[in-house]
């Protein structure tokens, strides 16, 4: 890549940035393909299927980030790529995120599409700058004369005993910066979709993905694996049709709504899930539409209360349906705390099942029983 990169420069009458004193050297691994016929996938698979597609389909598409290449990635997402698309494509880097993510930025300046994966996204604050001033805004700033194609993905949110430092939800973060694209998956067809369509589009993306999410399987249609698959940006997804209320959640909480409407079911309460998909942009309309059915919404998120996902989606609703609804709207969040790291306090931080089935309870004038402390609500 650092050739590539090079040569683009050379063609510009710039000389080129020795990036090989700040690439280390890679080795090689075996690839691995799928079957077509394949019922279920790992989102593991989902999103490694996506890059290699992307990779062979277009040379510009290149993987940048700390144990890549050698290790085949922290999470195993970019295995098997080393060995297929070589040391110029997948390119292990020092830890140091301010300085593959400048690198990452300033190639799709010239032309390239990175994907530039941190191990966490807590890690991205490292490289905000290039994120928010470099990337979100140089298309404006030039006027549409520069592009910046560039995706910055890895996990994002609580993981499971890793600590404040680590288990952050930055949906909130970059979802309020214009010029970023924000996407969360929640399954396999999700990862698989939205990743396809992310490295396809011309703008800067930060793509948010969940560490416990991928071990777990989801299935898969047939249409999801063609390689031509992608999924639209800005578009949610009914989950669960329901009429009584409407939960609103993305990444792994979409799963939590799930289950908490599935209890629900049982007390005669119809729940509609709506997973996001996108948190910038945001499927008003289809939020909208839901509560406007249903005449209740219940918002879910691991992230903070304040200035989070769910307010502003509690926002759109009182503006654009305020007139339908039945009841107060109902937040459910993280604690306002940073993330303990006992394993009872961590619980206790992060939405739980029941705290979704409370708060459905509660919109629709239902008797609550009282369990768990919920994690926050607003």
């Amino acid at each position: 890549m650092s050739g590539i990169i090079s040569r683009k420069l050379a063609s510009r009458g710039i000389s080129a940035f020795n990036i090989n004193q700040f690439l280390r050297e890679s080795r090689v691994f075996t690839s691995r393909t799928y079957s077509s016929t394949a019922k279920e996938m790992t989102v593991r698979d989902a999103l490694n299927s996506a890059l290699d597609e992307e990779m062979s389909a277009d040379p510009k598409v290149f993987i940048m980030g700390e144990e890549v290449g050698e290790y085949q990635g922290a999470y195993k997402i970019s295995k098997g790529l080393l060995d297929k698309y070589g040391p110029e494509r997948v390119l292990d880097t020092p830890i140091t995120e301010a300085g593959f993510a400048g690198i990452g930025v300033g190639a799709a300046y010239h032309g390239l599409k990175p994907i530039i994966e941190f191990m966490t996204f807590n890690f991205s604050m490292q490289a905000i700058d290039h994120i928010i001033n470099s990337a979100a805004k140089s298309n404006y700033m030039s006027a549409g004369q520069i592009s910046v194609p560039i995706v910055f993905r890895g996990p994002n949110g609580a993981a499971a005993g890793v600590g404040a430092q680590h288990s952050q939800c930055y949906a909130a973060w970059f979802g309020a910066c214009p010029g970023l694209k924000v996407l969360a998956p929640y399954s396999s067809e999700d990862a698989r979709g939205l990743l396809k369509a992310a490295i396809r589009d011309p703008d800067p993306i930060v793509f948010l993905e969940n560490e416990l999410l991928y071990g777990e399987s989801f299935p898969v249609s047939a249409e999801s694996l063609d390689s031509s698959f992608c999924l639209p940006i800005g578009k949610a997804k009914i989950e669960l049709e329901g009429k009584d209320v409407t939960i609103t959640a993305f990444s792994k909480m979409v799963g939590s709504a799930l289950k908490a409407a599935e209890i629900l079911a049982k007390e005669g309460i119809s729940a509609e899930v709506v997973n996001l998909r996108s948190i910038r942009p945001l499927d008003r309309s289809t939020i909208n539409a839901s509560v406007r059915k249903t005449n209740r919404l219940v918002t879910v998120e691991e992230g903070f209360p304040q200035h989070g996902v769910g307010a502003e989606i509690c926002a759109s609703v009182v503006e654009e349906s305020f007139e339908y609804l039945d009841a107060p709207v109902e937040r459910i969040s993280g604690a306002d705390v940073p993330m303990p790291y006992a394993a009872n306090l961590e619980r206790m931080a992060v939405p739980q099942v029941e705290d979704i089935v409370r708060a459905a309870k509660r919109a629709c004038y239902r008797s609550a029983q009282k369990s768990v402390p919920m994690a926050a609500t607003a």
